[in-house]
């Protein structure tokens, strides 16, 4: 029976595909304060510049290339039963191969019922425009979890992590909750790693690896296929 690894990966590992973070400019996006794009409120207040805001933001990600720590996260699965818990909106890991992803924040590359946030529909091309409705007649909106929205996949993505042999953090620093917090939840014998350009303040049986995800991950992942870790 394969070991179990468990991958959180965060801003990082996509940042090397070219895709920017609203935390690479002291809280702005792309330009706009996130909470004028990417709250609850702001879609109340003027959905238009939300719906643009996403829709140049999916544009983005469709012209973005998995790089090579997503590549490497997938031959990973040669030796060990691996799931990806992602706090990133992109499909990027589904576009190496990755097996088994969970997205924490949800997926820019589906829509929503406004009303109704179990309804989704992956979205043709790189737009959804205002008018576009649900099955239920309403408005759809990104399939994306919002500053002060819950985050439904938490539950799961908890479970997940109790049942982790190895658990790796890619491109995070660990520092945006409920997702920073997994971490707490990995069994105490299980192997910890961090690969991470930022030096913050991890738990004394985490191994810190200071490399940009696309030099480290390869390595890291080399070394436990080599070992059987």
């Amino acid at each position: 029976m394969l070991k179990k690894a468990v991958i959180l990966t965060g801003a990082g590992i996509s940042a090397e595909s070219g895709l920017r973070t609203f935390r690479d400019a002291g809280g702005l996006w792309e330009g706009h304060n996130v909470y004028d794009v990417a709250t609850p409120e702001a879609w109340q207040r003027n959905p238009v510049l939300v719906q643009q805001f996403y829709n140049e933001r999916r544009k983005s990600v469709r012209e973005a290339a998995p790089n090579d720590a997503h590549r490497a996260l997938v031959k990973l699965e040669q030796g060990y039963d691996v799931t990806i818990i992602t706090q990133n909106i992109d499909d990027l890991h589904e576009r190496a191969g990755s097996s088994t992803i969970v997205h924490l924040h949800g997926i820019i590359t589906k829509s929503q019922s406004n009303n109704n946030p179990n309804l989704t529909y992956d979205i043709e091309g790189w737009e959804l425009k205002m008018g576009d409705l649900c099955d239920q007649g309403s408005q759809l909106r990104p399939h994306v979890v919002w500053f002060g929205e819950a985050v439904p996949m938490i539950e799961k993505a908890a479970e997940i992590c109790y049942t982790a042999d190895i658990f790796i953090v890619i491109g995070t620093s660990l520092q945006v909750y409920p997702a920073a917090g997994l971490i707490d939840l990995v069994p105490k014998n299980a192997l910890k790693f961090i690969v991470d350009l930022n030096e913050t303040s991890v738990p004394g049986d985490v191994e810190r690896i200071i490399e940009p995800a696309s030099l480290g991950v390869p390595k890291l992942v080399a070394r436990l296929l080599n070992t059987g870790a």
